[in-house]
């Protein structure tokens, strides 16, 4: 795979140990061009920055070693992990966002991506379960890479999970708290940023649409339905 090497300043001076690094995180840019986001992934004024970004020709720019710990994370939790920065490699993706007129992303785009996941996956020795979005981690701030992001296509290649389509083992009982069941799932997959045994908490929705944004994606309503719980309950029960 060729790689244009393009390093960014925005990035910790110490290097880390190969075995700190455990998850990959996929973003989305959310910016009008590549070329505006190579700009602010650069400028130290705007302190992100990523280890890869790949276009939607598919091409691939390193913008940071590996053993240097990228700005690409920030304020995050995934199981007993918190601001992943540290331990993860944070890939971008070009596409405009929710904000700009957000787009599918390309098939030239999506190979890359797994090809370049393939070689992070065996060389870093991560696990299929952590490789995760920026709202899997983050889910009261951000929403990247969003519902057009293809989760079951990279499940095809071990990178991440998906889910059956024999849900209906998971009996739905309508007397249940489903609330309560769902975010026990949620914790038990990793999820974090909310609180099992209390009520409707304030931060219930936008976890339950990121969860959904992955997982249920033509259903993004931020309320648990009977297939985003039988899908957390598939899941939790890996």
């Amino acid at each position: 795979m060729k790689i244009i090497m393009d390093l960014s300043p925005n990035v910790s001076s110490k290097k880390r140990l190969k075995s700190k690094i455990k998850f990959v995180v996929i973003h989305y840019t959310g910016m009008q061009s590549e070329i505006e986001s190579l700009k602010r992934l650069k400028n130290p004024k705007s302190k992100v920055s990523c280890h890869f970004l790949i276009n939607k020709k598919g091409a691939v720019t390193q913008m940071a070693e590996v053993n240097k710990t990228a700005w690409h994370a920030g304020k995050s939790k995934w199981k007993r992990y918190v601001n992943l920065n540290s331990s993860s490699i944070g890939i971008e993706l070009e596409n405009k966002g929710h904000k700009n007129g957000y787009e599918s992303f390309s098939y030239l785009q999506i190979k890359s991506l797994i090809n370049l996941s393939i070689v992070i996956k065996k060389k870093y020795k991560i696990k299929r379960e952590n490789f995760l979005g920026h709202s899997d981690i983050s889910p009261l701030r951000k929403i990247d890479p969003g519902e057009k992001f293809p989760w079951q296509k990279l499940s095809k290649f071990n990178l991440g999970y998906w889910y059956t389509s024999n849900l209906k083992k998971f009996f739905f009982e309508n007397n249940k708290n489903h609330r309560k069941m769902f975010f026990r799932n949620l914790f038990k997959i990793g999820y974090r940023y909310f609180q099992i045994n209390k009520k409707n908490g304030k931060n219930d929705r936008l976890v339950i649409k990121a969860f959904q944004q992955r997982y249920n994606p033509t259903k993004v309503t931020g309320k648990i339905d009977k297939k985003t719980l039988q899908i957390s309950h598939f899941l939790a029960n890996l």
